[in-house]
């Protein structure tokens, strides 16, 4: 007798009669910790015991056998009612759902699965000699750009452009989602053509410019757009479209519902609601410190004046704050039908804290050209693997909340998940007082404007400040 033909009498023999009479099978089927399908193997070996049962001892059950093949194709038709079933449970609800499941209980909760934001790649170019005698320009992260027909783009990471390297094509990403944001090189309205002037962090580019009156950013940079973007017809995935669900508010007004309107403004990164006369708030210093019958959480307000909630924004580096076009013209709009009569809301940008990080890298297995650090640090390789580091530490940043420090030890981990980097030396953080976007890589930083925090020290902020990754690749250096 083979091993085979042994394996199948065992499971035939460990159902029961009982079990051959309840469909359920105990720990099948619907459960209190959700649906647990019946597997094709269980199924047919309780096949293979019900003919057994029918037929006597004697039946032929071998491989092969006609009662056998029937078994196994009726077992793979009730596998798959199973499986069935254990999907249209899962989609009744939002930590399971999956699909079109999630969809259709996102639009039960008045959120439908936002688009994502279409990208592609223009080429910027320096035009002539740089002004004011300088070596370089740096073009920082969300700098905002404009089609004829009024679309806006951003540029997904700085780039810097020099005499001996003039020319560097950099990804865009619009800043409004959706497929009506697709642009088309084909039409002549959608190819991106010029600088936003409302924004402030191209302003600051000009200003450490020096250019004269006569000489716009234009004519400074030129934009090439020769690839169409592509993307916004897309939708966000499961899982990120199930975090948003998950925080999504049940009642109509709440703290929980105004961040969630705000949060899909476009432009917002983070946002944080305080509400301190609404409800406890932990964050004051007296809570805890007091017997609840002898005190108050708060001091009473003064009916004279008006009750007003903070709304606690911190933008993406494309935002445009002012202005009647601007972020908190859009967060106004977009909390207006929520907020209850009466009760208005102070819309205030949070404090961002520039961090870059500064460390030494040590490469195995990624193919490097030989000669001086320079040259090893200039090639294409390195550069690449920089870029996919840079994209890793801005992921981990960018989810940060408020009053979050940044840790050198998580940098550190993600940087050494990254395939072929061996080690990462005396990794620091820099401390930027102002936002990334306004920080000049190609001049010297005046005297306390950045700090150097000590080898494993984490920059620690405020409660209504947040992190802002400054990603300048020529602070990693392989050695």
């Amino acid at each position: 007798m083979t091993n085979s033909i042994q394996q199948d009498l065992a499971e035939i023999a460990a159902i029961d009669a009982a079990q051959l009479l309840d469909t359920g099978s105990d720990v099948y089927g619907l459960q209190p910790g959700g649906f647990v399908p019946k597997p094709y193997g269980r199924i047919v070996a309780e096949q293979l015991a019900l003919a057994q049962r029918l037929f006597g001892s004697d039946v032929d059950l071998a491989a092969g056998s006609v009662i056998r093949r029937i078994c196994e194709l009726t077992s793979a038709e009730h596998a798959r009612t199973y499986q069935t079933l254990s999907g249209i449970n899962d989609d009744q609800t939002v930590p399971t759902a999956r699909g079109q499941g999630l969809d259709r209980l996102g639009e039960e909760l008045g959120l439908p699965r936002p688009f994502l934001s279409a990208s592609g790649d223009v080429t910027l170019t320096l035009v002539g000699a740089l002004p004011g005698g300088r070596d370089s320009l740096t073009i920082p992260v969300g700098a905002r750009m404009l089609t004829k027909g009024g679309h806006h783009v951003a540029t997904t990471k700085s780039v810097s452009l020099s005499a001996n390297q003039p020319s560097q094509t950099v990804t865009v990403m619009a800043f409004f989602p959706g497929p009506e944001h697709n642009l088309s090189i084909a039409d002549s309205n959608q190819i991106i053509t010029t600088w936003n002037a409302l924004d402030d962090a191209l302003g600051a580019v000009e200003s450490v410019m020096t250019i004269r009156e006569d000489k716009t950013l234009e004519e400074v940079v030129e934009i090439s757009h020769s690839v169409d973007l592509r993307g916004g017809d897309l939708r966000w995935s499961d899982d990120r479209y199930r975090q948003l669900l998950l925080r999504a508010p049940r009642s109509v007004w709440s703290r929980e519902a105004i961040e969630i309107a705000v949060s899909l403004v476009p432009g917002v990164r983070k946002t944080k609601t305080i509400d301190e006369f609404g409800g406890l708030d932990i964050e004051k210093s007296i809570f805890g410190n007091f017997n609840f019958g002898e005190r108050v959480f708060g001091t009473e307000r003064d009916i004279a004046s008006p009750y007003m909630f903070t709304i606690l924004v911190a933008p993406t580096a494309s935002a445009i704050w002012q202005g009647p076009d601007g972020l908190a013209a859009q967060i106004a709009e977009a909390v207006e039908d929520l907020r209850p009569i009466g009760i208005f809301p102070e819309i205030r940008e949070a404090a961002q804290i520039g961090v870059g990080i500064e460390c030494e890298l040590v490469v195995d297995g990624v193919p490097l050209p030989s000669g001086s650090r320079a040259t090893v640090n200039g090639s294409a390789p390195a550069r690449a693997l920089k870029a996919r580091l840079i994209e890793r530490v801005q992921s981990y940043i960018d989810a940060l909340p408020f009053g979050e420090a940044v840790s050198p030890a998580k940098i550190s981990w993600l940087l050494m998940n990254e395939p072929g980097l061996a080690d990462v030396r005396d990794l620091r953080l820099t401390r930027y007082p102002v936002s990334a976007g306004e920080i000049d890589f190609d001049q010297a930083q005046q005297s306390g404007a950045v700090q150097r925090l000590a080898c494993g020290e984490s920059l620690r902020t405020g409660k209504d400040q947040i992190a802002i990754f400054a990603d300048d690749p020529n602070d990693l250096v392989i050695v």
